[in-house]
């Protein structure tokens, strides 16, 4: 497949020696076009690439801060055509930071997989993101995406050993996103010596960058993780600062773009200085 945003990215950041910091919110939290003004507001802030999450009504493998924006997101309205079209007019202003769709396959399956991909590729998709097909089932969505130009993005886990990392990473494209800790979103970050070993291991099976999240929260945590891995990803703490702003009505108490903004911005500077 020919280069993606993805691949142009982190083309440019090896060439400045620094790690991505990589952005997940969740498509309509709390209304779309509160989730739309967060969107463009996360590359101004210092993001490198946005995950756009796929709100999903049985979300196994987040916390409660990701189910709550998921759920909030239902209630909304928001639906995937929802979510691709936020994608769409997002990139009638920004052609260049990379998007990724992160979420469960059952909405796409409904969707259809054809049509998805057909409508993600029209609204500037980058990457998908989905954490519950394994690589037995990379003829359902994986390879189709990947004939489509999409980059097809694996999680790896403190328990992908050496036997199962290479089936792991057989078709994977873009990056490796490193899950720092057995659990769900929202967990305390492990011991960061421990992730920097991993990060090594996983370096030594493939030639992609290596992406970590879960966990991170601070911008002293982007900066410590940022030196050893290729990209830093952040969201509970993203999701946070917008459940933070929402009132016990769900109406919006201060700005939920700017409230975002502010922690990106920190942790955009922390990631700065993580080879430094």
């Amino acid at each position: 497949m020919t280069a993606t945003r993805i691949d142009t990215l982190f083309a440019k950041l090896r060439q400045e020696n620094r790690p991505a910091l990589v952005t997940y919110f969740m498509g309509g939290d709390p209304d779309y076009a509160t989730a739309l003004s967060i969107m463009k507001a996360l590359p101004k802030a210092g993001s490198d690439i946005i995950e756009l999450g796929m709100p999903f009504s049985d979300p196994m493998a987040d916390g409660p801060a990701i189910q709550a924006a998921g759920l909030r997101a239902l209630k909304g309205g928001q639906t995937l055509a929802k979510t691709l079209q936020m994608a769409r007019s997002f990139r009638q202003e920004d052609d260049h930071t990379p998007i990724v769709m992160m979420g469960y396959y059952n909405p796409i399956y409904i969707y259809g997989v054809e049509r998805f991909l057909k409508d993600a590729v029209e609204a500037g998709i980058d990457g998908l993101i989905i954490v519950d097909l394994p690589p037995e089932m990379d003829a359902e969505l994986c390879l189709p995406a990947l004939r489509a130009g999409i980059n097809f993005i694996r999680l790896a886990t403190p328990t992908t050993d050496d036997k199962r990392l290479p089936k792991v990473l057989e078709n994977t494209s873009g990056f490796v996103y490193y899950v720092s800790m057995t659990g769900i979103t929202g967990s305390a970050l492990t011991d960061t010596a421990k992730v920097s070993a991993a990060v090594a291991r996983i370096k030594g099976h493939t030639e992609l960058p290596v992406c970590v999240g879960f966990g991170v929260k601070t911008a002293s945590q982007a900066r410590v993780i940022g030196a050893a891995a290729d990209g830093v990803v952040v969201g509970t703490a993203i999701v946070n600062a917008i459940a933070n702003v929402l009132g016990p009505d769900g109406k919006t108490t201060a700005d939920p773009a700017e409230a975002v903004s502010t922690l990106v911005r920190g942790l955009a500077e922390g990631v700065k200085e993580a080879r430094l």
